[in-house]
C-alpha cells in the first residue's frame, strides 16, 4: 500500500471519529445539524485584489478540499457529510478546480456555481443548525459559533488522529527541505530575501499554502521575535541565521525554527548549547506531563546555559526566581499544533473547565494544560538580546547578576531558537522533525 492509499484509509477513520465528535456536541446543545462556512476571500480596501485566502480550519479539519471561498460543509447525524463547493464561470481569474481523490466516496459533493446558490442550497436544512464561521449565518435562527459545541469540539481537535498526525509528518518532511536550502544558502552569504526565496523554492509553496510567513532573520534581526522584514541586501558579515519557517499539508502545519553560527565561537557553541537543553526538554514529553512544569524547567536550562558560557554570574534558580531569565526568554515554551499553528485547546483540560492559568511572570506561554496522547506540541526554548528588555534589567536592581560586555558582544547576532514538533504518544513521545531532517538530510 502507498503512502498516498495508507493515508486515505487513515482519513476514513479520522472522518467518522469526527462526525461522532460532531453528532455528540450537537445532542448536548439540542440541535439539529452543523454547516461550516470555509470562509470568503478577503478584497483590500478599494482595490479589486484579495488577501490570500485560507479556508476555517474546523472546514479543513473534515475536507482536504481545494481552497474556494464561499464554500459550505454540512453535518448531521446519521447523514453523509455534504460539501457545497464553489467553482464559478470565472474568465478574469482561474476557478478552484473541484476536489478528487478517494476520500470523496465518504463525502456528498455538490458544486455550484456561487456563493449565493451554495447558501441557498444550505437554506433547505431542516431544524435549528449551529453555524461556525466569520461571518453570522444567514438566518437569525441559527446557533453562531455556539460556546458549547466548539468547547467539546476544541478538546476533540487538540488530540490528533492517525491521519492528522501522517499529515504533520509530510509537513515537517517538506519544511525540513526548505530548512536545509536555506542553511546552504547562508553558508554562501546571501541576503533575507534570497533565503526567503530560497527556502519557498525548496517548499514549493506560497502565501496561501505556508502556514504562516517565515521568518528569516541575520545577525542581530534574530533578537525580534517575530522578525517580518527581508533585507534585499546581504549585511557586511553574516554571523548567524534564524529561521522559524513551516510547511502545509492537506491543510496541516508544520512549525521548525533552528539557528546557525557562521564560524566557531562562543555564540556556536551557544547554539550546540541550546540544541542539547531543547532535546533534554523534548525526552520529557509524555502523557500527563505539565507543561507549566516544562516551561518553567526550560528557563532553568536557559539560566544554566548563561550561566555556564559566562552570560550571568548567579545559579539558574536564582536567576528563575529573580526573574532574570524572562529578559533572555519572553515566550513560552511551546504551544499546540495543528491546522493553526497555534492550535485550539491549549487552556482548558475539559470542555467544561475553567482555564488553567499560567504561572507567574509568564504571561506569553500558550500551553497550560497537562498532556493528553494524540497531541502535537511544539518544544522551542530560547535565548535573545533584546534591548528593550535588556534595558531594564541593567538600570536595576539585578543588574550585578549580568556580565553586560558579554551581552553587547553577544547581541550583534541576536538571539537563539531550536524549535521541533513533538507528538505525545501513549507511552512518550515521537518527534516529527528530528525524524524529517534525519530522512531528508
Amino acid at each position: 500500500m502507498s503512502w498516498s492509499e495508507l493515508n486515505d484509509v487513515l482519513f476514513a477513520s479520522h472522518l467518522r471519529d469526527a462526525q461522532a465528535e460532531v453528532d455528540a456536541a450537537l445532542a448536548v446543545a439540542h440541535l439539529d445539524g452543523l454547516v461550516i462556512a470555509a470562509g470568503d476571500a478577503r478584497p483590500a480596501f478599494q482595490d479589486d485584489q484579495a488577501y490570500p485566502f485560507r479556508p476555517n480550519p474546523w472546514f479543513s479539519w473534515f475536507v482536504p478540499a481545494p481552497a474556494a471561498p464561499g464554500s459550505l460543509l454540512l453535518l448531521a447525524p446519521g447523514v453523509q457529510p455534504r460539501l457545497l463547493f464553489v467553482a464559478p464561470q470565472d474568465y478574469w481569474h482561474s476557478p478552484p478546480e473541484p476536489p478528487e481523490g478517494p476520500w470523496l466516496e465518504l463525502v456528498d459533493l455538490c458544486v455550484l456555481p456561487d456563493a449565493a446558490a451554495c447558501m441557498a442550497e444550505a437554506q433547505k436544512l431542516r431544524g435549528r443548525p449551529a453555524w461556525i464561521g466569520e461571518a453570522p449565518p444567514p438566518r437569525d435562527d441559527w446557533a453562531w459559533n455556539p460556546a458549547p459545541v466548539l468547547a467539546r469540539l476544541e478538546q476533540a481537535r487538540c488530540r490528533k488522529s492517525s491521519y492528522e498526525v501522517a499529515c504533520m509528518r509530510e509537513a515537517s518532511r517538506i519544511g525540513v527541505a526548505g530548512h536545509l536550502a536555506a542553511e546552504r544558502c547562508f553558508r554562501q552569504g546571501a541576503s533575507e530575501f534570497d533565503l526567503h526565496l530560497a527556502f519557498l523554492g525548496a517548499v514549493r509553496q506560497d502565501e496561501s499554502t505556508l502556514p504562516y510567513p517565515p521568518i528569516i532573520a541575520l545577525n542581530e534581526h534574530a533578537a525580534t521575535l517575530h522578525y517580518q522584514r527581508r533585507d534585499t541586501l546581504a549585511p557586511a558579515r553574516s554571523q548567524s541565521l534564524l529561521i522559524d519557517a513551516g510547511a502545509g499539508f492537506r491543510g496541516y502545519a508544520s512549525d521548525i525554527t533552528r539557528t546557525w553560527a557562521s564560524a566557531p565561537g562562543l555564540f556556536a557553541s551557544m547554539v550546540d548549547g541550546m540544541q542539547a537543553l531543547q532535546q533534554e526538554l523534548c525526552a520529557a514529553v509524555e502523557p500527563g506531563l505539565d507543561w507549566r512544569a516544562l516551561h518553567l524547567r526550560a528557563h532553568l536550562l536557559v539560566g544554566r546555559l548563561l550561566r555556564e558560557c559566562g552570560v550571568l554570574n548567579v545559579e539558574p534558580q536564582d536567576a528563575l526566581d529573580r526573574g532574570i531569565t524572562a529578559a533572555f526568554l519572553p515566550h513560552g515554551l511551546g504551544h499546540l499544533l495543528g491546522l493553526q499553528v497555534h492550535d485550539v485547546g491549549g487552556f482548558k483540560p475539559a470542555a467544561d473547565a475553567e482555564p488553567i492559568a499560567r504561572p507567574p511572570g509568564h504571561p506569553a506561554l500558550r500551553l497550560t494544560r497537562p498532556l493528553q496522547a494524540g497531541m502535537v506540541v511544539t518544544v522551542e526554548p530560547g535565548v535573545y538580546f533584546i534591548d528593550s528588555l535588556l534595558a531594564p534589567l541593567r538600570a536595576g536592581a539585578q543588574a550585578q547578576a549580568v556580565n553586560w560586555p558579554l551581552v553587547e558582544r553577544l547581541a550583534v547576532c541576536g538571539g537563539i531558537r531550536i524549535e521541533d514538533n513533538v507528538v505525545v504518544t501513549e507511552t512518550g513521545h515521537d518527534n516529527l522533525t528530528r525524524n524529517a531532517f534525519a530522512e531528508v538530510g
